[in-house]
């Protein structure tokens, strides 16, 4: 049985659920937010899924159960058990942003430095340039 103990870890699973379920029972999650971090308080994850109709996380039991989650949910706890795994997941993000960022970096640049051309030459024809008309 996978156990939420921490108001971090029910903050997180709430503002999750918030933005990707539109079935999540906001009001369950309010009283469980509550409750959470309090001595004696436990929620399994069987718990959370019935009480607040969450589906960032499925639980199963039996020969083959377990607590799965979404790749978002389960990068967020592995940044909480391991900060050596945190450092790789940012590191890596940041290392995929600038490859990204280099495949489009010089178009993008060319782009805008032609847009701000055209505004800047037409601003100039409108407002400074005074045609002589005799």
């Amino acid at each position: 049985m996978t156990i939420i103990s921490t108001r971090f870890a029910i903050d997180f699973l709430g503002i999750w659920e918030q933005i990707n379920n539109p079935h999540f029972n906001v009001t369950e999650f309010s009283n469980i937010r509550f409750n959470a971090g309090s001595n004696g308080y436990v929620l399994s994850a069987k718990q959370w899924i019935e009480k607040t109709n969450a589906i960032g996380i499925i639980s199963s039991a039996g020969r083959y159960g377990g607590t799965y989650a979404h790749k978002n949910i389960a990068f967020e706890f592995g940044s909480w058990l391991s900060p050596e795994f945190k450092y790789y997941l940012i590191r890596e993000y940041q290392r995929l942003k600038d490859e990204e960022q280099s495949k489009i970096g010089w178009n993008a640049k060319r782009e805008l430095a032609k847009i701000n051309y055209r505004i800047h030459t037409d601003a100039i024809k409108q407002n400074l340039i005074v045609e002589d008309n005799k």
